[in-house]
């Protein structure tokens, strides 16, 4: 079992070759092929405006987007052929307006099995990075790997942490992840404040436990105290105490205007993350 499809999309010069370094490396270990796509985002909001000047200001915001676009793609090329000939690859580049982000990184995911994003959030990341991680996860239907600053050590964590509150995200997560999970040394089922009376209240996290071992993951389960005011401080600090290479986690949101946005503890999660977060939705 591995991923044989690998997306990255790339929004900003100054993140695509954290992406690219990070996609090539488990597309390499897993004999997948790699496509990637240059994002020139057009972020202008015309409102009001003197007669005339609003068709300017978008005839100059797009040209910016089209550079922006030209110099990502050159830079994606570039970080692919730095990693050898053994990597499979493509690279294409687009534009599009914010209010078209969601429907061509959407497309270009459901294609994908994994989609591997740079952390969205820091000060060369705009509103386009969290846009692009909502499309792929929830309209695109595609697992995400957010890749923070340090990059990616290594294409099969050892330590993996995975998040466990018995929901369908979280059980998402856990089956769209197998593929580094049966890799992994050790795989620690992180159950946080189980419910009293809850369908799992006599073994919390036993049943997932049983099915990754029958796949071959090495698995345990630890049961967590709510010791801290965020279910995400707990996490980050556990990723810590266990050495974590790797997190995994459902990922949560609610539809605003039609539009998928990331939800508290998901977003808390990704700010704060020192390690790379596998999620699905």
């Amino acid at each position: 079992m591995a991923y044989k499809s690998i997306l990255t999309i790339a929004a900003s010069p100054d993140t695509a070759a954290r992406a690219v370094e990070a996609a090539g490396l488990i597309a390499r270990k897993m004999d997948a092929h790699l496509d990637a796509l240059g994002l020139g985002v057009d972020r202008t909001q015309v409102g009001y405006s003197y007669v005339g000047s609003g068709a300017v200001i978008l005839q100059v915001a797009m040209e910016r987007a089209e550079e922006e676009a030209r110099q990502i793609e050159t830079t994606l090329k570039s970080g692919m052929a730095a990693q050898g000939p053994e990597l499979r690859w493509s690279v294409e580049s687009a534009v599009s307006q914010m209010g078209a982000l969601t429907d061509l990184v959407a497309t270009r995911a459901r294609y994908a099995d994994l989609v591997v994003l740079p952390k969205p959030y820091g000060k060369t990341q705009g509103p386009e990075a969290e846009a692009v991680i909502e499309a792929a996860m929830f309209e695109g239907m595609a697992p995400v790997l957010v890749v923070p600053e340090k990059g990616l050590t290594s294409a099969e964590p050892k330590r993996i942490a995975l998040a466990w509150n018995q929901s369908r995200e979280a059980m998402v997560a856990a089956r769209r992840a197998l593929p580094l999970l049966k890799r992994a040394e050790m795989v620690t089922i992180t159950v946080i404040d189980p419910p009293a009376h809850g369908p799992e209240r006599s073994d919390p996290g036993g049943l997932l436990c049983q099915l990754l071992t029958r796949h071959g993951v090495k698995a345990e389960v630890q049961v967590l105290a709510r010791t801290l005011p965020r279910i995400s401080d707990v996490l980050a600090r556990h990723c810590r105490d266990i050495n974590a290479d790797l997190l995994v986690m459902g990922a949560y949101g609610h539809s605003r205007f039609r539009e998928a946005i990331l939800g508290g503890a998901t977003r808390n999660m990704l700010e704060q993350t020192e390690v790379p977060v596998f999620m699905a939705h």
